[in-house]
């Protein structure tokens, strides 16, 4: 079982967020013992960005065992295309930046889930993804 992980998850356990942080810990931890756990680019730059140098952000990672994998052409498309969809319709969703979909479309092409806070969201644009949540 490969897990993505979204950034939000990352970032309630490396600041050991008050609401969020043992619930993703524990929901980071269970995804590791049934396997690998993987970040895209996007994740991977966005938790990078929290860190006062790489190094220790490089170093964070190795602990947590994520492993870096980068995003596919085939995802990049998919994302775009959402992406355009939901811009185009007239819902709140259509603000959403396209981070977030390609988060998604690199699980729906690297992995077998996508760890996130973000369940709604994702659900209703990445139909067939499996999304779990440490918080529902």
């Amino acid at each position: 079982m490969v897990t993505a992980v979204d950034t939000n998850v990352l970032l309630d356990v490396f600041t050991n967020d008050p609401t969020f942080g043992t619930a993703s810990t524990n929901a980071l931890r269970k995804c590791l013992k049934e396997g690998a756990v993987i970040a895209s680019d996007i994740v991977w730059a966005e938790t990078l960005a929290t860190f006062p140098n790489t190094a220790s952000f490089e170093k964070a990672m190795e602990i947590l065992q994520i492993s870096f994998v980068p995003m596919s052409q085939k995802a990049s498309t998919l994302a775009g295309e959402l992406w355009r969809k939901a811009r185009l319709k007239k819902t709140p969703r259509k603000n959403r930046v396209i981070a977030d979909f390609l988060v998604a479309a690199h699980a729906m092409d690297s992995a077998s889930r996508l760890l996130t806070r973000d369940r709604r969201f994702y659900a209703e644009y990445f139909k067939g993804l499996d999304v779990l949540s440490p918080v529902e």
